[in-house]
């Protein structure tokens, strides 16, 4: 079984969780910049029927898309040791493993939210979630 949280573990846990995601949402970022220069230059190449291509900037380049891609998967990387679940980097959405009535469910949360507020089924995504109901008032964990 996964790592499972309380509410309480999880909402303490958002301040942490929030700076990597947007860590990592950054350097994807950054990653995605590098790749359409990367893209623009060959496409100038190509209509050029070629040119003169400063080999160390592009060189400079692809190592800055290289690492920002590696810093993205070691920030999410980070966050799945955690135990929270990155559903969605680009939209933000992190999943929190919770046991409610003997089964798993998911605490959901959308980068820019304050809080937990909404929940669904594992087998659910973000357009299921719902209301956090008294059965999730619990911070202790039984076990």
């Amino acid at each position: 079984m996964s790592k499972t949280f309380t509410l309480g573990e999880a909402q303490t846990l958002l301040p942490v969780v929030e700076a990597l995601l947007k860590r990592a949402q950054e350097a994807q970022s950054r990653a995605a910049q590098f790749e359409y220069e990367m893209q623009q230059l060959s496409h100038r190449i190509f209509l050029s029927g070629g040119m003169h291509v400063d080999v160390s900037v592009a060189a400079r380049r692809r190592a800055e898309r290289e690492k920002a891609v590696q810093e993205a998967r070691d920030t999410l990387t980070e966050i799945d040791s955690i135990g929270v679940q990155v559903k969605d980097l680009q939209e933000g959405l992190l999943d929190f493993p919770y046991v409610m009535d003997g089964r798993t469910v998911l605490l959901c949360w959308k980068l820019g939210e304050t809080a937990i507020t909404h929940w669904h089924a594992e087998d659910e995504g973000f357009a299921e979630r719902k209301p956090l109901d008294s059965r999730f008032g619990k911070t202790e964990r039984l076990n």
